[in-house]
């Protein structure tokens, strides 16, 4: 009665979820093709009539297909699939066509197919053309738009990785292409003109793209960070956020101008050999140097990005600049002198960047965007031979790319993750000391939460079991799953940790969609909200559905993985983890739905629904150890610790199902609790009654 009872009230809540999940499913765009007639492809990307195109089959090597108007050569017509082969988290290739005219420039770029996860769900379509389509007037001679602008366009927010792909298969084909059909070609090191100066106004040297400028709008930081930024003050979306500039000191003709004939001086005094120094100044309503600086040393919100080292600039080598010395200088709000040193190794005669990190507010809390000024230093301020163009030298592979762009972030995973291992080795101490355990508890989960879900992203998925499988199927390249360095080193100890504690670590420490689940469960009690007691025969009849889910997810994946990715929504970690929240509002419903279940059951969707648990699950039961104890007394004449399992992994016998434990150690915490265990607690009592007998005994051999 109680099991049909509870199955009555569990009923609707089950109905409610597949509800929005299937809301979120009708919501989807429907599939489509879009290879589309090459001819009428290049017609679009060269603006040429379809009828005056001829497109010829690819050839070469690598292969391209020459595209004509009238029979006259105007460019070339490449797929990231035949040239880069660059793939992402799916294994697919993502095949973009690349035009490219006899100018070595990218005149269009064309998306044909792609099955990345973030990209398929979760990101808008409108998002990822604007994406590809930003790479058309990049210059691969001089990496100079045709606009004026310079570098690439911005990542997709929450696609990080899966934009470097597309950013790595467009620029690497592009370069494969120019190069081979001789359109570019190298040349030898040039050096800065450190001779020669002349007079310039600003307006002068902004010309010459001696100083780079951006415009960022009011409008363009509401739509990257918050719809609200700055309502109360009644700024309208055209009003200037920040109009940031970036100059290069070092040769007189920049730096004397700016700064004056003294300031310019008393600056190359201080410079060291093979230091650089940088002008930043900025205009509009957001300071690039906020005021954390003056405590920490460090700007936080600059940083200068050259192709894969980034450099932090610090108070030690900065100075203000009061007074811009050129003619007709705009009006600054703030402006400042930087020397790199020349330790950090930065070439200040090949291009770089300048990434400003913005936030929702003016404290640095709430939702962060990057925007970048890129610098490539004029060849009117150069000397010596043409130096090589950035689009000749072979960069690094994505992957490693990737890996020292994020260092602070590696060091911080792998300190957490020393820190985890430390806790289970030690797990009997840790569990003797009741508050340190669940002040050690919560706040793990916390950074769990916070830190390495909603601000490094790093949540594992289904999807990246689904994709390994894949790989072992159709050729297995380590590459793709080097992509994403924090994935990669979780998955690494969680592939451990399987051997040596099971499926627990990660589900119960790792995940940050479990950390949620828990910590807002833990609210819910500290408000006396009442949980909902499930019997065990109906608790573990709801076990197998996770199973049944990755099973089925696992099959769909051998007929389209496309499809199993759009199926793994089940899964609302994207929703409530990479996105934070941000999204359509049926996957949204479906999150939240999961979320007031776990109010009153706690980890509901753990228990019952995650295909990843069920993933872990079957390889854990490889595991080696047993670290958890038992009495012979569990499930016998004591059945506490089944009753306070925070998921329900202990029988009533009172033997644990590694296939459900979440190795929390609440269990363990109990077991060495000497006011709570009643065989621990008989224990001692025996021991106190053997000692006080003993020394009752004692004092009657000493009485006279």
């Amino acid at each position: 009665m109680g099991d049909r009872g509870l199955a009555g009230r569990l009923g609707p809540a089950l109905g409610l979820m597949i509800a929005a999940l299937a809301l979120a499913f009708a919501a989807l765009p429907a599939a489509s093709d879009e290879a589309g007639d090459l001819r009428h492809v290049a017609a679009g990307l060269f603006g040429s009539p379809a009828q005056d195109m001829a497109v010829s089959p690819a050839s070469g090597s690598p292969p391209a297909r020459e595209v004509r108007r009238n029979a006259r050569l105007i460019g070339y017509l490449a797929s990231t699939a035949e040239v880069a082969h660059s793939v992402g988290y799916s294994g697919k290739p993502i095949d973009i066509l690349v035009a490219i005219d006899p100018e070595a420039r990218i005149v269009g770029t064309h998306l044909v197919s792609q099955s990345e996860p973030i990209l398929t769900l979760g990101i808008d379509e409108s998002d990822i053309a604007r994406y590809v389509e930003g790479f058309a007037g990049y210059d691969l001679a001089k990496a100079v738009t045709k606009q004026g602008g310079k570098g690439l366009p911005d990542a997709i927010s929450g696609a990080t990785i899966s934009s470097g792909v597309i950013r790595d298969g467009i620029i690497r084909t592009a370069r494969a292409i120019a190069i081979s059909r001789g359109l570019i070609a190298g040349g030898g090191e040039r050096k800065l003109d450190m001779g020669h100066f002349a007079q310039q106004s600003w307006p002068q040297l902004a010309a010459t793209d001696a100083i780079a400028h951006r415009r960022i709008t009011l409008g363009d930081a509401r739509k990257a960070l918050s719809p609200d930024l700055f309502r109360t003050a009644g700024a309208p979306d055209a009003e200037t956020f920040i109009e940031l500039y970036l100059a290069l000191l070092n040769p007189p003709s920049i730096g004397q101008n700016l700064l004056g004939q003294r300031d310019y001086n008393a600056l190359m005094s201080r410079l060291s050999a093979g230091d650089t120094a940088l002008f930043i100044a900025a205009s509009g309503l957001y300071s690039f140097k906020g005021t954390a600086w003056r405590k920490t040393g460090r700007f936080e919100r600059i940083e200068i990005i050259q192709g894969n080292h980034t450099i932090t600039l610090d108070r030690s080598g900065y100075s203000n600049v009061g007074e811009v010395a050129a003619a007709d200088a705009p009006s600054l709000r703030e402006a400042g002198r930087f020397i790199i040193p020349a330790a950090t190794s930065f070439d200040p005669t090949k291009p770089f960047r300048l990434s400003l990190l913005a936030t929702s507010d003016l404290d640095g809390a709430g939702l962060a965007a990057s925007f970048f000024v890129d610098y490539a230093l004029p060849d009117a301020f150069l000397t010596g031979p043409a130096v090589e163009t950035q689009a000749a030298r072979q960069p690094l592979a994505l992957w490693q790319e990737n890996w020292r762009n994020r260092v602070p972030a590696i060091v911080f995973v792998s300190l957490l993750l020393a820190i985890l291992a430390a806790v289970l080795v030690f797990q009997d101490w840790l569990a003797q000391h009741y508050r340190f355990y669940r002040w050690t508890r919560i706040g793990f989960l916390g950074v769990t939460l916070v830190v390495l879900g909603w601000g490094m992203g790093a949540q594992l998925s289904v999807v990246h079991v689904i994709a390994f499988a894949q790989a072992l199927r159709t050729g297995f390249e380590w590459e793709n799953f080097l992509l994403d360095p924090l994935i990669f080193i979780l998955w690494s100890f969680v592939a451990i940790a399987l051997l040596f504690w099971g499926r627990g670590v990660f589900c119960g420490w790792l995940c940050p969609f479990g950390a949620l689940q828990e910590l807002v469960n833990e609210a819910a009690r500290a408000l006396r909200i009442r949980q909902m007691p499930v019997p065990f025969g109906l608790h573990e009849r709801l076990w197998p559905i996770k199973y049944v889910i990755f099973l089925g997810l696992f099959a769909l994946s051998l007929q389209s993985i496309s499809r199993a990715f759009v199926m793994a929504e089940v899964e609302p970690f994207k929703t409530a983890i990479t996105l934070h929240f941000w999204r359509a509002w049926p996957f949204v419903a479906y999150a939240a739905a999961l979320l007031a279940a776990g109010l009153v059951i706690e980890r509901f969707y753990c228990r019952y629904l995650c295909p990843l648990g069920a993933a872990l699950a079957i390889p854990a039961r490889l595991r080696m150890f047993e670290w958890l104890k038992r009495r012979p007394q569990c499930g016998t004449e004591c059945r506490i610790c089944a009753a306070r399992c925070t998921v329900g992994a202990i029988h009533p016998d009172g033997h644990i199902n590694p296939n459900e434990c979440i190795h929390c150690l609440n269990c363990q915490m109990l077991y060495y609790d000497t006011t709570t265990c009643p065989p621990l607690k008989a224990r001692m009592a025996r021991r106190a009654a053997h000692h006080a007998a003993v020394q009752r005994a004692s004092e009657e051999r000493q009485a006279p």
